[in-house]
């Protein structure tokens, strides 16, 4: 029986990789943004942009992915911005997973910009695993017009881990015999699900270094951080178990946040920015047959302080009238009106199906009707846009009526936002200006 052998195929600063690739291989424009200090956002508000890929030029200069945009350009004032193209871009996500699938009938797509291929009994295909991985890595760039890493190993855990080692345009291996020299003298928070507030965790144990974790006694850490710990144990020591999956986990919550384009100083701007919120929530909740019944209020000032207050409600809701009095509530206990906020967010968790809602003589009229009143705008909103309905309360002001979170064709009503950028490259690839 053949030893396995996955790789893990990442798409280089994927926005801005197929951004530059379009323009350069179908609009025909110079420079390629890869070549230059150039970022991917939105750039008609500096307020609230953030940076969501940068090119090596601009990482040279200090520039973070995340980070806000007038930021970036501080670290380098002739930065170039690139505005995002999400239909684009699931284009060439649907053509890079096509691609592979030519490779080896077992794809396993990660995200957007990452997948998985089991390239087990291969050998005689495309022979050995490196060099399988260089020829793949090579075809993706010479048709596709974007580079990737390509991690190889065992399994999925060590062929994700090894794509990170260096980068970009890179194949790197990482098989269980060289995790001493390759995985283990990393910082621990480099291991694949330490985060931020797990990294501080096993710092104050002493675990400093991914090998001082795979050292470290299971039991000990099972004792300090639970089922996690032993799991990240096995990571530490390169097994995977059974952890990673393509499936997408079940949504454990919902939020929404928006930076609003001046600071929040009274009730009535925030009351409108937070019904806002729990319209583009409430939504979501409805479009999975999902209720909440613990909700939680994130704010940020215009110091970049964080606060966030939380409560239970009486019942698990999806309705946006009662989201709304729920989070203007909270945000009465934890704000002044007067301290300048800069970002409101709302989240509820605690889910349940909407058909378990306990029934109460003192809401349960009121509630089937609002229920009923909130799915008739959904599908209005679904058919004609989202700005077919609107409150009143957004008859003023420069609050949208559904704040983030959105694709262009709920905002406006096109029914097929995907399709016309896949079909104009479609086109250019008849013409030869593309060759798959």
């Amino acid at each position: 029986m053949a030893e396995p052998v996955w790789f893990h195929i990442d798409v280089n600063s994927a926005f801005l990789s197929w951004t530059a690739a379009y323009r350069t291989l179908v609009e025909g424009r110079s420079p390629d943004l890869r070549d230059i200090p150039a970022v991917i956002a939105n750039d008609k508000n500096l307020r609230t942009s953030i940076v969501l890929a940068k090119s090596t030029p601009a990482k040279k200069y200090g520039v973070k992915t995340g980070e806000p945009l007038g930021m970036a350009r501080d670290k380098c004032p002739n930065l170039v911005v690139a505005e995002p193209d999400y239909a684009l871009y699931v284009a060439s996500s649907r053509r890079l997973m096509a691609l592979l699938r030519e490779v080896s009938p077992v794809v396993e797509q990660y995200s957007i910009d990452e997948a998985w291929v089991d390239m087990t009994g291969t050998t005689g295909l495309y022979g050995p695993p490196v060099l399988a991985a260089q020829h793949l890595k090579d075809r993706i760039s010479r048709t596709l017009g974007f580079t990737v890493n390509i991690g190889v190993s065992c399994n999925k855990l060590l062929a994700k881990m090894a794509g990170e080692l260096e980068k970009p345009d890179k194949v790197i291996t990482l098989f269980p015999q060289e995790l001493s020299r390759k995985l283990w003298p990393l910082p621990v928070g480099e291991l694949f699900m330490v985060g931020r507030a797990t990294t501080p965790k096993l710092q104050a144990m002493g675990i400093r270094t991914i090998g001082d974790l795979a050292k470290a006694d299971p039991a000990f850490l099972i004792r300090k951080l639970g089922k996690q710990g032993g799991v990240l144990w096995q990571f530490a020591n390169g097994k995977d178990a059974g952890v990673i999956s393509s499936a997408p986990a079940q949504n454990k919550g919902y939020s929404n946040a928006v930076t609003t384009p001046r600071d929040v100083t009274d009730f009535s701007y925030a009351d409108q920015v937070l019904l806002s919120l729990c319209e583009t929530v409430g939504t979501r909740l409805r479009r999975d047959e999902q209720a909440g019944s613990c909700l939680t209020i994130h704010l940020r000032t215009s110091a970049f302080e964080n606060w966030s207050h939380q409560r239970q409600l009486p019942n698990a809701t999806n309705v946006t009238q009662e989201l709304y009095a729920g989070a203007r509530e909270l945000l009465r206990a934890a704000w002044d009106g007067k301290t300048p906020l800069r970002q409101i967010g709302i989240q509820i968790t605690r889910l349940s199906d909407t058909s378990v809602r306990q029934a109460s003589l003192f809401d349960a009229a009121d509630y089937e009707k609002l229920s009923k009143l909130d799915k008739t705008v959904d599908a209005l909103r679904e058919k004609y846009g989202e700005q077919a309905l609107f409150r009143a309360a957004f008859l003023s002001g420069d609050t949208p009526n559904m704040a983030g979170g959105l694709s262009k064709h709920r905002r406006t009503g096109i029914t097929k936002p995907v399709d016309e950028p896949e079909q104009y490259v479609l086109a250019h690839l008849k013409e030869g200006k593309i060759k798959l």
